[in-house]
C-alpha cells in the first residue's frame, strides 16, 4: 500500500527489458522495492504508437496498475527530440503540437500527473534565436493545453547546454508563470553543467516537480553504472534534505539492450541500483521509511 510517510522512489521504464510485458515490468519494479514506474514515450515509432492507445488498452493498463500497485505518476515524453517545437520546418512543428496534445490526453487517461519534457529547442538541427523563439511559443501553447487537463509539464534539466542547469530554466519559468509549468532536475546532467549543483537546487526548489537520480561522468550522460561516475549523490541528497525537498525521486538507468534478461536478473539489476541510491539518501539525512 502506498505510504505518505516514506519518500517515493521510482524506476525509469527503460531500466527494464523492452521484451518484458507491462505486467512483467510492473512486477519486477515491485519486487525490487520501487514505488512507481516512469513510462517512456520517446522518438521511436514503437513508443510513439502509445499516443494512439485505444480505450481498451488504457483500461487494461489501469487494471494492471490496480493489480500490481505500480502506477505511472510521471511520463518521460522525449519524442520532441525528433519533433521539436523549435524546428524551422512547419510540418515538424505541427507534429510537435500533435505529440504534445496526444501526450497530455494519454497522461490524463492513465492518471499521469506530470509529463517530463525533453527541453531542446532543436536536437538534429542548428540552434539559433529563431529556434529558441519557436520553442518558447511551443511551451506557452503546451502549458495552456496541459492546464486544461490538470497535468503538469516539467522541463527536464537536460544533457545539453541549452537548459543544462536550473538557472537556465528560470528564463522560461519567468516567461510562462503557471502552476502547470515546472522543472524536473537530473542530478547527473546538473553535475555536468553546473559547478555548484547544491545552489542550483536551492534556487529551483519551489519549481521542482520531481528529481532524476542518474550517474554521469565527463562527456557521458547515459548508461554509467551507479558508483562509477562523478555525481556527488550524498552531498546532493544532503542539500535537498536541508532545504526541505520531500517529493519523488526517479532512478534513471538503462537495461542492456544487447542481452536477454530473466525476471530474476532484471530484478537484481534494478534492486542493486535502488540499494545504492538508498544508501546515498541515508547519508544525506533522508529517513527512508
Amino acid at each position: 500500500m502506498y505510504s505518505l510517510h516514506k519518500t517515493p522512489i521510482g524506476i525509469y521504464e527503460k531500466a527494464l527489458p523492452n521484451a518484458f510485458t507491462w505486467k512483467e515490468k510492473m512486477l519486477a519494479a515491485k519486487e525490487a522495492g520501487f514505488d512507481f514506474i516512469e513510462i517512456s514515450v520517446d522518438e521511436s515509432d514503437e513508443r510513439l504508437a502509445r499516443l494512439d492507445w485505444d480505450r481498451e488498452t488504457i483500461r487494461e493498463m489501469r487494471d494492471l496498475m490496480d493489480e500490481t500497485g505500480i502506477t505511472f505518476p510521471s511520463m518521460c515524453l522525449s519524442a520532441h527530440r525528433r519533433f521539436p517545437f523549435g524546428s524551422k520546418n512547419p510540418e515538424t512543428r505541427k507534429k510537435a503540437y500533435e505529440v504534445m496534445e496526444k501526450g497530455i490526453l494519454l497522461a490524463r487517461a492513465l492518471g499521469v500527473g506530470c509529463i517530463q519534457l525533453a527541453t531542446y529547442d532543436v536536437y538534429y538541427e542548428e540552434s539559433d534565436e529563431e529556434t529558441k523563439a519557436l520553442f518558447l511559443q511551443g511551451m506557452k501553447d503546451s502549458v495552456k493545453m496541459a492546464a486544461k487537463a490538470g497535468v503538469i509539464l516539467a522541463m527536464e534539466i537536460m544533457d545539453t547546454a541549452f537548459v543544462g542547469t536550473i538557472l537556465r530554466s528560470t528564463h522560461y519559468l519567468r516567461e510562462i508563470p503557471s502552476p502547470y509549468f515546472k522543472i524536473y532536475p537530473d542530478m547527473g546532467n546538473l553535475t555536468r553543467f553546473s559547478a555548484d549543483p547544491e545552489s542550483e537546487f536551492e534556487l529551483g526548489l519551489p519549481e521542482i516537480a520531481a528529481i532524476h537520480v542518474k550517474e554521469t561522468k565527463p562527456g557521458v550522460f547515459k548508461c554509467v553504472p551507479f558508483g562509477t561516475g562523478t555525481v556527488r549523490f550524498a552531498d546532493l541528497f544532503r542539500k535537498l534534505h536541508e532545504i526541505g525537498y520531500a517529493g519523488r525521486f526517479m532512478v534513471e538507468m538503462w537495461a542492456d539492450t544487447t542481452r536477454t534478461y530473466t525476471m530474476e536478473e532484471a530484478v537484481a539489476e534494478i534492486r542493486t541500483a535502488r540499494e545504492f541510491v538508498l544508501q546515498k539518501m541515508a547519508e544525506g539525512g533522508y529517513t527512508l521509511e
